[in-house]
C-alpha cells in the first residue's frame, strides 16, 4: 500500500512540473521594472544577469562598489545597479525613491528580496543573543523594510513579490538566527500574499535547499563555530567534549555530496514567479528540498528529531551539568 502512494505522490509531482512548464506567461517584459537585492554573488547575481538577457528593466542592488562594477561589466545597458544595505532604514527609503522618479507610472513589476546572510550556525547554548541578531536583521528586518518601502510601487504594476526563503524556513535545520529569520519570511509572506491579493498583487516564496554559494562556504561556516567554541567556558566545552569540532568537521564533509550546485535551479522558480500568469505560493528548488527537507517538514515532530538528530555529532558528557 505504501508503495501505491509514494508512486502516486510522484507521478503527481511529475506531471505538476510538467504542466508548470507549459502555463501561459505574460507578454512585453520588455517593458516591465524589477528590483532584485543582494546581486553581489550567487542567486541574485545569476538572476540580474538572466532577467536582463531576457530583456526586463532590471535595477539590482549590490552591497559593495566591486559587486556593481563587476555585475555592470556583464550586463547590458538596461540594467541599473543600486548600492543598498537592507540594514540601512534611510538608505532604503532613498532607494525607494530614486525607483519611484526611474520607474514612473509603470509602477514596478518585480521584486526579488535575495539579500541573505547565514551568520553564526552552532548549538543554542553556545550563543548570545548578539550572534541571533545579524541573520534576523538582514534576512527578515531588511526584507520588510524594502518590501514595505515598494509596495506602492508594485501595487501600481499590479505585480510580483518573491521572496527568497530557505528549507531552513520550514524545518529548523541548526541553532542560530538563520532559521528563526526564515520561518519569519515564510510568515511574512504568507501575511503579504492574503493582504495584497484585492490588489492584483502576487506573492511568492521560494524555499532553496543546500546550495553551493558563499554564504554556504563549509570552511567559513567552520570557523565562525570554532570561534565561539574558544570563548566557551570549560564546563560547556566538557559536556560537548574537546574533538567536538573536528568530529563536526567529519559530519559536515558528508554533507558535500548532497549540495546544489547549478545556481540557475532556483532562478527558473524566480522566473515562473515573475512571468507565469499562474504564479505558484511556494517553490522549492533544488533536489534535496523537494525529495528530503519539504517532505520531512510535514512529518511528524518524532521522526523529524530522528532523522536531524542523527545528523548530530554525539556529546562527550551531556550529563556533566
Amino acid at each position: 500500500m505504501f508503495l501505491w502512494v509514494l508512486a502516486l505522490l510522484v507521478l503527481c509531482v511529475i506531471l505538476w512540473s510538467y504542466t508548470s512548464k507549459r502555463q501561459p506567461k505574460i507578454e512585453d517584459i520588455t517593458d516591465k521594472y524589477i528590483f532584485i537585492t543582494g546581486c553581489d554573488s550567487g542567486f541574485g547575481n545569476l538572476a540580474a544577469r538572466t532577467f536582463d538577457k531576457k530583456g526586463f528593466r532590471v535595477i539590482a542592488t549590490c552591497l559593495t562598489e566591486a559587486g556593481s562594477t563587476a555585475l555592470k561589466a556583464e550586463t547590458s545597458e538596461r540594467l541599473h545597479t543600486v548600492l543598498l544595505d537592507v540594514t540601512d532604514p534611510e538608505n532604503v527609503k532613498k532607494t525607494a525613491q530614486w525607483v519611484k522618479h526611474h520607474v514612473g507610472e509603470k509602477g514596478l513589476w518585480g521584486l526579488i528580496n535575495n539579500a541573505g546572510v547565514v551568520g553564526v550556525l552552532a548549538p543554542t547554548d553556545w550563543l548570545t543573543v548578539k550572534d541571533y541578531r545579524e541573520p534576523i536583521e538582514v534576512n527578515l528586518f531588511g526584507l520588510i523594510d524594502v518590501t514595505l518601502n515598494m509596495l506602492p510601487l508594485i501595487k501600481k504594476a499590479r505585480g510580483r513579490v518573491i521572496n527568497v526563503s530557505s528549507v531552513g524556513g520550514r524545518l529548523a535545520i541548526s541553532g542560530g538566527g538563520y532559521t528563526l529569520s526564515k520561518y519569519g519570511v515564510e510568515a511574512f509572506s504568507d501575511c503579504l500574499r492574503r493582504d495584497m491579493k484585492a490588489f492584483g498583487v502576487h506573492v511568492s516564496c521560494i524555499e532553496p535547499g543546500l546550495f553551493k554559494t558563499g554564504l554556504s562556504d563549509p570552511v567559513k561556516t567552520a570557523e565562525k563555530k570554532f570561534a565561539i567554541w574558544k570563548d566557551l567556558s570549560p564546563d560547556i566545552k566538557h559536556q560537548y567534549g574537546e574533538g567536538y569540532i573536528e568530529k563536526y568537521m567529519d559530519k559536515l564533509k558528508d554533507t558535500v555530496s548532497f549540495v546544489n550546485v547549478d545556481l540557475s535551479l532556483v532562478v527558473e522558480c524566480m522566473d515562473h514567479a515573475l512571468t507565469s500568469l499562474f504564479p505558484k505560493t511556494r517553490y522549492a528548488a533544488g533536489k534535496d528540498a523537494k525529495i528530503f527537507w519539504i517532505p520531512l517538514s510535514h512529518m511528524p515532530a518524532v521522526l523529524q528529531d530522528f532523522l536531524l538528530l542523527k545528523q548530530k555529532v554525539k556529546l562527550a558528557n551531556p550529563k556533566a551539568v
